[in-house]
């Protein structure tokens, strides 16, 4: 057992030891139940610290790997229930569809720039000449370049924002790491991080972005290796940083200089709010996503992701061992996009009826005693009093939203549901009609405020 174990180590770090056992968990090769060697057996083995096997062992045993038995020594933990369904799966939830789903978030096709033209502008598409040419058409990095909120070292295009977070995060974070996000946050980058078995630690927010007192606090209690936030138009509170936040937040992460910064910034173009990075002050250790799917379209498939070569580079070059580049026939596409006149102001307009959209909504969810926040972006996020009971009512109203849960790392003082707003392009009043209905219990408790039954959409 003690020789299975020391051969799998190849990086004799508490974090590469702790990893190496639980590669050999995942794979079966060390059951359930079995008893480790010591950890002085281990240190003697490897010729390492005998308090870097224990941090190894107290990584494993805080993310459910091992458990300790007191004298009895360490063992493989028993699988105590199967493996959760995916965060991101339950967002669509299992009611049969609806006239109005307003769960999807995603963007309204019709306010999409016409991807005809720049097809045709592109040519015949002849943009690859060997498997091993740049990742990004060098036009294409010139003019991210140009966008980008501060000066990145590195610069490469992938398939879009998720598909950069889990690179990102494959370079960055292992087994137990501790990484701190915002409370709430995106559920599949919860997944991601719960994939690879990091300790995941919400920070709660307000109006301005993350709060700086409850980052270091965090900070001060976890070893984190990474923040993940969204910078602009956040899913699903619609919260942008402001520039005095990011500075605020800059100043308490200088004092961690270990800790690396995840910027995915979701919604591009179609932010209301200007671009805010904490890579103008920290851009030796952020890592910036800029998404181009909700402004320039979701079957683009791509989004930008600069930062410090530590990161890009190795994330660059494991790529070539997969997909290798995206597209570089839709990345002419993009750069056709970044720089028609048409197409620009199209996303302009996109962006005005986004904006529009919210406030309609939001005002009259507020008029009907309705808690909600809709500051950028296409979501809403609807304080409700009971997110199952609002979930179904609205169902039989013919309207489809996304459960807050998932988007919890750990409970809020109320119950939410999550509304993609920037969908709800006309019968504002009767689509709120049905949300404060579903959203307010009456007196008793005993279920929603009586409403018009809502018809215009269907």
């Amino acid at each position: 057992m003690l020789a299975l174990i020391t051969g799998a180590v190849d990086d004799r770090t508490a974090r590469g030891i702790a990893a190496a056992v639980s590669r050999l968990v995942t794979a079966g090769r060390l059951p359930a139940g079995t008893r480790l060697p010591t950890v002085r057996d281990v240190a003697r083995e490897l010729g390492v610290s005998p308090t870097t096997v224990s941090e190894a062992w107290r990584s494993l045993t805080r993310a459910g790997a091992i458990e300790t038995r007191g004298r009895s020594g360490s063992y493989v933990a028993a699988p105590v229930l199967p493996r959760q369904r995916l965060r991101y799966a339950q967002l669509g939830g299992p009611i049969a569809a609806v006239p109005l789903d307003l769960s999807t978030g995603v963007p309204d096709h019709d306010l999409l720039p016409d991807l005809t033209d720049a097809l045709k502008r592109i040519g015949d598409g002849r943009l690859t000449s060997s498997y091993l040419d740049a990742p990004v058409l060098p036009a294409l990095e010139a003019r991210l370049r140009e966008r980008w909120p501060f000066p990145p070292e590195r610069l490469t295009v992938v398939d879009g924002a998720l598909d950069a977070l889990d690179r990102v995060i494959g370079e960055v974070v292992r087994f137990g790491d501790h990484v701190i996000v915002e409370n709430p946050a995106f559920p599949p980058l919860l997944d991601l991080l719960q994939t690879v078995g990091a300790t995941v630690v919400g920070v709660p927010l307000d109006e301005a972005g993350m709060r700086p007192a409850a980052l270091r606090r965090v900070l001060g209690d976890y070893p984190a290796v990474a923040v993940f936030l969204q910078p602009r138009a956040h899913n699903p509170t619609g919260v942008s940083l402001s520039p005095a936040r990011a500075s605020e937040l800059a100043a308490v992460l200088d004092g961690f200089p270990d800790v690396l910064v995840v910027e995915d910034d979701h919604a591009g173009d179609i932010s209301s709010a200007p671009p805010v990075s904490l890579g103008a002050l920290l851009g030796e250790r952020t890592v910036h996503v800029a998404s181009f799917s909700k402004s320039h379209g979701p079957d683009l498939r791509l989004a930008a992701v600069g930062g410090p070569a530590s990161v890009l580079g190795p994330l660059t070059d494991r790529r070539l061992l997969g997909p290798g580049w995206s597209s570089r026939l839709l990345q002419g596409v993009l750069l056709d996009l970044l720089t028609d006149p048409g197409a620009t102001a199209q996303v302009a307009r996109a962006r005005d009826a986004y904006a529009d959209r919210r406030a309609a909504l939001l005002g009259a969810l507020r008029e009907r005693g309705v808690t909600a926040t809709a500051a950028d972006g296409i979501n809403l996020w609807m304080a409700v009093d009971d997110q199952q009971i609002a979930m179904v009512t609205l169902a039989a109203h013919g309207i489809a939203v996304s459960p807050g849960a998932p988007f919890c790392v750990t409970p809020l003082d109320r119950d939410h549901v999550r509304v993609t707003a920037g969908l709800v392009a006309g019968n504002v009043g009767e689509v709120a009609d049905a949300l404060a209905a579903a959203a307010q219990l009456d007196s008793r408790g005993s279920g929603p405020r009586a409403r018009p039954h809502p018809r215009g959409w269907r």
